[in-house]
Order: structure tokens, then sequence, then C-alpha cells
């Protein structure tokens, strides 16, 4: 007997947890309000409860600390924090043209003024799953979980890659939910005809481009990355000699960059004039920007550098932002840092960048790696 799963009127799952928040004497936590949306409602996904908090903070509810939140209810809105400049703190980091944050990149992004990022490249956790504690701990022991530890082959150790045809149902519909947040989160923090690249895989970027295109992107395409990786080919698990000649995936040859943009202020013209924004900066005067970008795997010299299990190589970041800001000025911004390649890349071409990293192992990685990969030669010397 199969179930189907409800489907709850965005509206109730919003009223519930106002109504809930309102009647409380003090702030509740998720797991709280929770509680409370099922009593009034019927079982609602934690998901979808975390997706309405964080779309609709602050117009109905008030993030008091993590995980925890009150209604609104007339109280004020909290006060944007301006900066004046990219500076480094004493708790971030700043190197060059680039400021790493050691932040909830959700977190971050509430607190930036409107229409100050003019470009968006990052490298997320496709499905958020492989980067929870347990699993980084697993991956960070050599234990794999639901990262895939390739053996050795001719003394090279291959890097780990997340097993995405693990994911099950709720963890795809988690992955669509957090990008919807997201998106939505990012939106006011960009220029109009900001520049947002996402990298991807096949298995889950319908769902990713899905969300994102919900919460108010134009789709504007996808950058091809050629590049044949460890991911498919594979004969059937425990019938490989019964079966040996069939590959359960396509082996993979390719990885989908996700291109979208916010919408322009007028025409392309006008927005260029105003924001410096609405297209891709040509490679000459007669080689326009492409969509396809030959890039090898990211070498071992130049992991040892920045040890991230999906470290891109410079070879091809370095295109690739180059590419984002039309004009060649304005701040890149990679809210999903890693090891900060984002940030080395546009060091090396001379942008402005921010990164925002919530790992504190990938945090203090990026810190020592920046300043390497952007004086990183592609020859194994930096």
């Amino acid at each position: 007997m199969t179930t189907t799963r409800q489907k709850i009127p965005p509206g109730r799952v919003r009223d519930a947890i106002l109504n809930a928040l309102l009647n409380a004497p003090k702030p509740l936590t998720i797991s709280q309000i929770s509680n409370e949306v099922d009593r009034q409602i019927g079982p609602t996904p934690a998901s979808s409860i975390r997706s309405y908090l964080r779309l609709h903070t602050p117009e109905f509810f008030i993030r008091e600390e993590r995980g925890v939140y009150s209604a609104r209810n007339g109280r004020p809105r909290p006060r944007q924090r301006f900066f004046a400049e990219l500076e480094s703190t004493e708790d971030d980091f700043g190197f060059h043209k680039s400021v790493l944050y050691h932040n909830d990149c959700l977190s971050w992004l509430e607190s930036q003024p409107e229409t100050s990022i003019h470009a968006v490249v990052t490298d997320p956790p496709y499905g958020l799953h492989e980067y929870t504690d347990g699993q980084q701990k697993k991956l960070r022991q050599g234990k794999g979980g639901v990262w895939r530890i390739p053996p050795s082959f001719d003394g090279h150790k291959r890097s780990p890659l997340p097993r995405f045809t693990t994911l099950e149902r709720n963890q795809l519909e988690e992955i669509e939910d957090f990008f919807l947040v997201w998106a939505k989160t990012l939106l006011p923090a960009l220029v109009p005809g900001a520049n947002v690249v996402v990298a991807c895989n096949p298995l889950i970027s319908f769902i990713v481009s899905s969300a994102i295109a919900q919460a108010g992107f134009e789709r504007r395409g996808e950058i091809v990355r050629l590049t044949t990786t460890m991911r498919g080919g594979d004969r059937p698990k425990g019938a490989h000699e019964e079966f040996s000649d069939v590959s359960v995936l396509p082996r993979s040859m390719w990885e989908p960059w996700l291109i979208f943009r916010k919408p322009l202020d007028g025409r392309v013209q006008d927005n260029l004039r105003n924001w410096g924004t609405g297209g891709f900066r040509r490679i000459s005067a007669d080689k326009p920007f492409g969509d396809v970008i030959q890039s090898a795997p990211t070498r071992s010299q130049e992991r040892a550098l920045a040890p991230h299990p999906s470290l891109k190589p410079q070879q091809f970041m370095r295109q690739l932002v180059r590419g984002v800001l039309p004009l060649g000025r304005g701040i890149v911004l990679d809210p999903f840092a890693g090891a900060g390649s984002t940030l080395a890349a546009c060091n090396y071409v001379g942008y402005d960048s921010i990164g925002v990293e919530r790992d504190a192992h990938y945090f203090n990685v990026a810190k020592d790696a920046i300043p390497k990969l952007t004086a990183y030669s592609g020859n194994g010397s930096s």
C-alpha cells in the first residue's frame, strides 16, 4: 500500500506559525513551533516550517537568535548593517580584494543592504545532506557515509564524491525548499541585472533550477564545464560480472553551472549604465563569452593548497568569474565559499569579492588557501 504525502496550502503553514508565536508568552524554538503547527493543521514537514520562517522574516517573524523566533506584531524591522568598504574584522579574514565571513549564508544575507552585490558565483552543497556535521565527520575519517571514497589508482588518491543517487524523496524536497529560501533571501541584496551562476549536478539540476526561478530570477541557460570525473559508468553493484557490458549511469563528462539573472531595470543598455550589470564580459573584441569551458580535473598540486572535496580548478574559475561582471567592476559574492576558490579567482582577475562559509573547518582551510590559490600559477608552484 502506498501513501500520498498530503499537500498543505502554503498560507495555512504561515498562518499557523504566526498564530503559534502570537499566542506564546516568549519566543519559540523551531521544534516548539513545529509541535504547535502540527496540533493546529496536522502533520507538517519541518522543512516547510523552516522555509516559511525564512521566507517571511522579517515581514512577519523576528529571528531572535539561531533557531528561535517570535512574531513581529507591529515591531519595527531591524536596521540593516551597511558596510562602506571591504574590510575584514577580527572574526573574519581579508586578503587582497577579498573578504571572507564565518557565518551562515542566510543569516548573513538577511543583514545586507539592498542592491549591494553585483554577481554571484558559487558551488553550493548540492543536497545539503552531504555537508551535515555527521556526514562531514565520516568523510574526514575516511568512512564515506553518503560520500563515495574512490580507491587509489596508479598511486593516485582520487577525490571523494557525494552519492546523489542515495538521496531520498524527503531530502530532494529539502533541496527544493532550501534553494527557494536561499534565492528569495539573495534577491534583494543583488543589483538589477546581476548574474547568478550556480554549480550543480545533472541528477538534481532540475530541482535547483526550478526553485531559483520560482524565487523570481530569470533563467539564462547554463555553462557547461567539460571535464571527465569519476561519477557514473559503474557496472551494477554486486553483479558486475553478470552484467559486465552495462553501466548503471553514463560516465559523467560534463558539469552544469546554472545561469540566472535578477530582472533588469529597463533595457540592457539602461541597466549597464545604471548598475554595470546585465550581461557577460566578452573574452575579446572578436570573441564573446561562451557557455562551454574546457576544464581538466583539479590537479593534485592545487588540492594540496586547498583540501576540499569539491574544489574546482583556478584555470576554470578565473575564466568564469571574469565573465560575470560585464564591465569588469562590482562585487562578486560566493555564499558557499568552501576553500575560497571563487575569492582567489576574483583576486587574480582584479575583482572585489565576498565569501561566506559556515563550516569552521573549511573557513580555516580557506584562510590559508586563498593567498596560495591567488598566486597559483598552474604548474604546481605558487
